[in-house]
């Protein structure tokens, strides 16, 4: 058969029974026996009987001598956990920084957390912007950009001692200012800056979590004072809460677990 670069259309049956079993597993009761697997799944309990061997014998599913009863195994969180590693988290976030653009208007930004600051990982451009701040490998200040401040309020990151430098007439010198705002950041869920770094750039930032809830990323989007005011900022805020939350669940995490 000539190979074609797409994945087969035809189906194997055993194995869509194998992963009805697993979804059963994974849907309700921590355990279940062979009779409720075959009620949930409509599939008749010797099949179900045979299913489960095998799962087992790959450490797929585990056997629970105490009730005879069957639970997920161990091998399924390695080959998650393998997925996860995998994970380019730039390739994951680029569909969203995109659509940000779009729905924003404005520049959009992935950032990784450092040791002292945030850096510019990846970028959307607008097309409105004549020219970004925003390029691969820029540091975002802590204490003066809405991704820094998500940065101290998520992260492990922390302010060097001595006094913080004054960038604009906006920057927040004061450690205890800045402390009352990185806490009210952590209760909203996200940060904003006008003009604190460069006197007429505004931004809004939002934490990305990973499948451990550890601060993964940062996701951003600026733009000129003269049109990405308050009023375009709060906007802006639900869309970019809803793809930096989209990012992290194709990261692994999961909100219920916060």
């Amino acid at each position: 058969m000539p190979r074609t670069g797409q994945p087969a259309v035809r189906h194997v049956a055993a194995v869509e029974r194998a992963l009805a079993v697993l979804d059963a597993l994974s849907d309700g009761a921590p355990e279940l026996g062979t009779n409720e697997i075959a009620r949930r799944t409509g599939i008749n309990a010797s099949t179900v009987s045979r299913l489960l061997a095998t799962l087992a014998g790959a450490g797929v599913v585990e056997h629970v001598p105490a009730t005879g009863r069957y639970r997920l195994g161990l091998r399924l969180l390695q080959l998650g956990n393998t997925v996860l590693a995998r994970l380019d988290l730039r390739e994951v976030a680029r569909p969203h920084l995109l659509e940000l653009v779009v729905e924003t208007g404005e520049t959009a930004t992935l950032s990784a957390p450092g040791e002292r600051d945030a850096v510019t990982v990846d970028f959307a451009q607008s097309a409105s912007s004549v020219q970004s701040v925003a390029r691969v490998g820029r540091p975002s200040v802590a204490h003066a950009t809405a991704t820094g401040k998500v940065l101290l309020a998520f992260g492990r990151a922390q302010l060097p001692a001595g006094g913080l430098k004054a960038y604009t007439a906006r920057t927040v010198t004061d450690r205890r200012k800045l402390a009352a705002e990185l806490e009210r950041v952590r209760r909203q869920g996200w940060a904003e800056a006008a003009g604190e770094r460069e006197p007429h750039l505004n931004a809004i930032a939002a934490p990305v979590f990973g499948a451990s809830g550890e601060l993964a990323a940062i996701v951003g989007v600026q733009g000129p004072s003269s049109r990405f005011g308050r009023d375009a900022m709060r906007s802006a805020l639900q869309r970019l809460v809803e793809r930096a939350q989209a990012v992290s669940e194709a990261l692994g995490w999961d909100d219920a677990d916060r």
